[in-house]
């Protein structure tokens, strides 16, 4: 039997009810005769109007039977219904990316996802401690967080600290800090608990990296046997995940967004050590429309983005991104300046 057979609809879940249907007269008399029974196109348009489910396919990173996942609004929801698919607790999951297999954090999934994407799930792996020393005022790491509670390594920049420690590799999630547990926590608040360690003492960091045993080096196949495309990610509209509000179906940013979106990005990887692509979207949507800094800054204090401590120094800075690629001042690239 197939791991994932077709479960048939009910009339429930299209939204008939049999009692709500009125079976066609056998009698032809009566259809004859201008009877008030309704013909199977009338009662077809009687019938509630149901809107289309936006249907993803996946498969597990480490290798596993394509899944078909459906009716989630967020993160959290979306990991659910992995989890649901696969029978294994949502605790395991560290992360997803889009259309690669690999640990590959320029294709992870955060707060939008291509209608044509597919969707790969990382586990959780072996566990690991190390004791770190603070020799420098930078590990050398960029953290970011998957949505649902967990922060992991993004970047871990060459000739670090933590480089020099061939243990940390990217997409290991950070667990603990001296035995406290990190596990809800925001990337800013991993961020901000690694500065603050001395420097010149020692730590110890307790991490788990994603789970690499199994068929990893084997992904969707392509070509005429496959009822996918073979391109993957084509499609223009995106589904905008929120952590407050519906989910959404949206037209994909354009060039002018994608270059704001990635200059925040790359301030918020300097200033701050973290990465996050959908609050880099969140703040240029914040200031798209505005007209002058003043209005942005307002803007920003009175939005849910006060919570992350911006100094006015970096707000105004986030302006001139904006204001650059409004102008189109701005170039696309790709900086990694991690804390």
């Amino acid at each position: 039997m197939p791991l994932f057979s077709k479960k048939k609809k009910t009339d429930v879940e299209n939204g008939v009810s049999s009692e709500n249907i009125q079976e066609p007269s056998n009698n032809e008399n009566e259809m004859k005769n201008g009877s008030n029974q309704l013909s199977k196109e009338q009662t077809a348009d009687k019938l509630p109007v149901q809107k289309p489910k936006l249907v993803f396919h996946c498969q597990q990173a480490q290798g596993s039977p394509t899944g078909i996942i459906s009716g989630f609004t967020n993160i959290r929801e979306l990991y659910q219904k992995i989890a649901e698919c696969y029978d294994f607790p949502v605790s395991e999951i560290l992360f997803c990316t889009l259309n690669t297999h690999k640990v590959n954090m320029d294709n992870l999934l955060g707060g939008q996802i291509g209608l044509e994407d597919f969707i790969f799930v990382h586990r959780k792996g072996q566990p690991k401690e190390i004791e770190v020393t603070k020799t420098e005022d930078a590990l050398g790491l960029t953290i970011t967080d998957n949505g649902a509670g967990y922060a992991f390594i993004k970047r871990v920049k060459e000739g670090s600290i933590m480089d020099r420690l061939k243990f940390v590799h990217v997409g290991d999630h950070i667990e603990k800090i001296n035995g406290k547990t990190l596990i809800g926590c925001r990337h800013f608040e991993v961020a901000k608990a690694l500065k603050e360690i001395e420097k010149g003492s020692t730590f110890t960091l307790r991490l788990i990296e994603p789970l690499k045993a199994g068929f990893s080096h084997i992904g969707p196949r392509t070509g005429s046997g496959c009822g996918r495309k073979g391109e993957y990610g084509s499609g223009r509209e995106t589904l905008r995940l929120r952590a407050k509000g519906p989910a959404t179906v949206e037209v994909a940013p354009d060039d002018v967004a994608t270059t704001a979106i990635e200059k925040i990005n790359s301030l918020l990887e300097s200033f701050m050590g973290i990465n996050d692509a959908e609050l880099a979207t969140q703040i240029w949507e914040l200031g798209q429309d505005k007209d002058n800094p003043s209005q942005f800054v307002t803007a920003v204090d009175n939005s849910d983005l006060e919570a992350f401590g911006f100094t006015d120094n970096f707000v105004f800075d986030l302006w001139g991104a904006i204001s650059d690629a409004k102008a189109g001042r701005l170039k696309r690239e790709k900086e990694d300046t991690p804390f």
